[in-house]
Protein backbone atom coordinates (compact mmCIF):
# COMPACT_ATOMS: atom_id res chain seq x y z
CA UNK A 1 0.00 0.00 0.00
CA UNK A 2 0.82 3.60 -0.11
CA UNK A 3 2.69 5.21 2.65
CA UNK A 4 0.38 6.76 5.38
CA UNK A 5 1.52 10.10 4.44
CA UNK A 6 -0.71 9.99 1.38
CA UNK A 7 -3.53 7.91 2.33
CA UNK A 8 -5.51 9.12 -0.66
CA UNK A 9 -3.06 7.57 -3.13
CA UNK A 10 -4.39 4.34 -1.45
CA UNK A 11 -7.85 5.63 -2.68
CA UNK A 12 -6.52 6.50 -6.42
CA UNK A 13 -5.28 3.20 -6.36
CA UNK A 14 -7.82 1.09 -5.33
CA UNK A 15 -10.08 3.18 -7.46
CA UNK A 16 -7.56 2.77 -10.81
CA UNK A 17 -7.91 -1.17 -10.41
CA UNK A 18 -11.20 -0.90 -10.08
CA UNK A 19 -11.99 1.10 -12.96
CA UNK A 20 -9.20 -1.31 -15.18
CA UNK A 21 -11.26 -3.94 -14.22
CA UNK A 22 -15.01 -2.55 -14.93
CA UNK A 23 -13.32 -2.14 -18.68
CA UNK A 24 -11.76 -5.11 -19.27
CA UNK A 25 -15.22 -6.59 -18.23
CA UNK A 26 -16.60 -4.27 -21.00
CA UNK A 27 -14.19 -6.05 -23.73
CA UNK A 28 -15.78 -5.49 -26.86
CA UNK A 29 -17.29 -8.18 -29.13
CA UNK A 30 -16.82 -7.70 -32.72
CA UNK A 31 -19.35 -8.51 -35.64
CA UNK A 32 -18.10 -10.89 -37.71
CA UNK A 33 -15.53 -11.90 -35.86
CA UNK A 34 -16.50 -13.72 -32.68
CA UNK A 35 -14.58 -12.10 -28.75
CA UNK A 36 -11.09 -11.84 -29.16
CA UNK A 37 -9.77 -13.31 -25.13
CA UNK A 38 -7.85 -9.84 -23.73
CA UNK A 39 -4.86 -11.63 -24.11
CA UNK A 40 -5.11 -11.81 -28.02
CA UNK A 41 -6.28 -7.88 -28.05
CA UNK A 42 -2.49 -7.31 -26.03
CA UNK A 43 -0.87 -9.61 -28.36
CA UNK A 44 -2.34 -7.97 -31.31
CA UNK A 45 -1.19 -4.46 -29.74
CA UNK A 46 2.18 -6.14 -29.08
CA UNK A 47 2.63 -7.09 -32.84
CA UNK A 48 1.55 -3.71 -34.28
CA UNK A 49 3.30 -1.77 -31.79
CA UNK A 50 6.37 -3.88 -32.21
CA UNK A 51 6.46 -5.56 -35.53
CA UNK A 52 9.32 -8.13 -36.96
CA UNK A 53 8.59 -9.58 -33.41
CA UNK A 54 9.71 -12.51 -32.19
CA UNK A 55 7.46 -14.94 -29.79
CA UNK A 56 10.29 -14.46 -27.15
CA UNK A 57 10.20 -11.13 -27.83
CA UNK A 58 6.59 -10.46 -27.64
CA UNK A 59 5.84 -13.28 -24.81
CA UNK A 60 9.29 -11.14 -22.73
CA UNK A 61 7.32 -7.28 -23.72
CA UNK A 62 3.65 -8.46 -21.94
CA UNK A 63 5.37 -10.99 -19.48
CA UNK A 64 3.67 -13.98 -20.56
CA UNK A 65 4.78 -17.62 -21.23
CA UNK A 66 6.07 -18.38 -24.47
CA UNK A 67 3.71 -21.36 -25.50
CA UNK A 68 1.07 -19.32 -24.52
CA UNK A 69 2.08 -16.55 -27.00
CA UNK A 70 2.56 -19.13 -29.52
CA UNK A 71 -1.11 -20.94 -28.87
CA UNK A 72 -2.66 -17.18 -28.92
CA UNK A 73 -0.51 -15.95 -32.00
CA UNK A 74 -1.19 -19.17 -34.35
CA UNK A 75 -5.21 -18.18 -33.23
CA UNK A 76 -4.43 -14.64 -34.89
CA UNK A 77 -2.51 -16.09 -37.67
CA UNK A 78 -5.68 -18.38 -38.66
CA UNK A 79 -8.04 -15.18 -38.20
CA UNK A 80 -5.52 -13.25 -40.59
CA UNK A 81 -4.70 -10.38 -38.08
CA UNK A 82 -1.15 -11.43 -38.13
CA UNK A 83 1.45 -13.38 -40.09
CA UNK A 84 4.97 -15.14 -39.78
CA UNK A 85 8.10 -14.18 -41.71
CA UNK A 86 11.61 -16.27 -41.60
CA UNK A 87 14.29 -13.76 -40.14
CA UNK A 88 16.66 -12.81 -42.87
CA UNK A 89 19.48 -13.40 -40.45
CA UNK A 90 18.19 -16.75 -39.18
CA UNK A 91 15.59 -18.61 -41.00
CA UNK A 92 14.70 -20.94 -38.07
CA UNK A 93 13.54 -17.36 -36.34
CA UNK A 94 9.93 -16.38 -37.21
CA UNK A 95 9.12 -12.56 -37.53
CA UNK A 96 5.14 -11.72 -36.24
CA UNK A 97 4.00 -8.61 -38.69
CA UNK A 98 0.88 -7.32 -38.57
CA UNK A 99 -1.67 -7.93 -40.91
CA UNK A 100 -3.95 -4.79 -42.64
CA UNK A 101 -6.57 -6.69 -41.45
CA UNK A 102 -5.15 -7.13 -37.79
CA UNK A 103 -4.31 -3.10 -37.77
CA UNK A 104 -8.45 -2.48 -38.56
CA UNK A 105 -9.60 -4.92 -35.86
CA UNK A 106 -7.51 -3.19 -33.49
CA UNK A 107 -8.05 -0.10 -34.18
CA UNK A 108 -12.11 -1.17 -34.29
CA UNK A 109 -12.33 -3.21 -31.04
CA UNK A 110 -9.86 0.01 -29.82
CA UNK A 111 -12.80 1.97 -30.67
CA UNK A 112 -15.39 0.42 -29.49
CA UNK A 113 -13.56 -0.61 -25.90
CA UNK A 114 -13.10 3.86 -25.96
CA UNK A 115 -16.78 4.38 -26.42
CA UNK A 116 -18.69 3.18 -23.26
CA UNK A 117 -15.37 4.95 -21.39
CA UNK A 118 -16.11 7.88 -23.81
CA UNK A 119 -19.67 8.25 -22.67
CA UNK A 120 -18.75 8.10 -18.98
CA UNK A 121 -16.64 10.41 -19.30
CA UNK A 122 -19.37 12.73 -21.42
CA UNK A 123 -21.97 12.27 -18.07
CA UNK A 124 -19.70 13.90 -15.57
CA UNK A 125 -19.54 17.21 -14.11
CA UNK A 126 -17.18 19.80 -16.07
CA UNK A 127 -14.91 19.80 -12.90
CA UNK A 128 -14.69 16.07 -12.61
CA UNK A 129 -13.97 16.40 -16.67
CA UNK A 130 -11.14 18.95 -16.07
CA UNK A 131 -9.72 17.03 -13.10
CA UNK A 132 -9.49 13.94 -15.55
CA UNK A 133 -7.74 15.66 -18.00
CA UNK A 134 -5.32 16.95 -15.98
CA UNK A 135 -4.37 13.76 -14.55
CA UNK A 136 -3.43 12.63 -17.82
CA UNK A 137 0.39 13.28 -17.36
CA UNK A 138 0.23 11.89 -13.74
CA UNK A 139 -1.69 8.73 -15.39
CA UNK A 140 1.11 8.04 -18.29
CA UNK A 141 3.78 8.34 -15.86
CA UNK A 142 2.65 5.81 -13.31
CA UNK A 143 1.88 3.62 -16.60
CA UNK A 144 5.42 3.85 -17.34
CA UNK A 145 6.31 2.95 -13.96
CA UNK A 146 4.19 0.06 -13.52
CA UNK A 147 5.35 -1.57 -16.81
CA UNK A 148 8.77 -0.84 -16.23
CA UNK A 149 8.72 -2.59 -12.98
CA UNK A 150 6.73 -5.71 -14.54
CA UNK A 151 9.40 -6.01 -16.75
CA UNK A 152 6.90 -4.99 -19.97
Amino acid sequence: MVTSDRPGLTDVSITLRELAWTIHRKAPERAGVGPLPTTEIALLKQVIDSPASTVGEIADALGLQQPNVSTSLRTLEQRGFVTREKSPQDRRVSLIQPTDSGIAEHRAISEEGARPVNDALLALTTEQQTALENAVDALTAAHRVLRREMGR
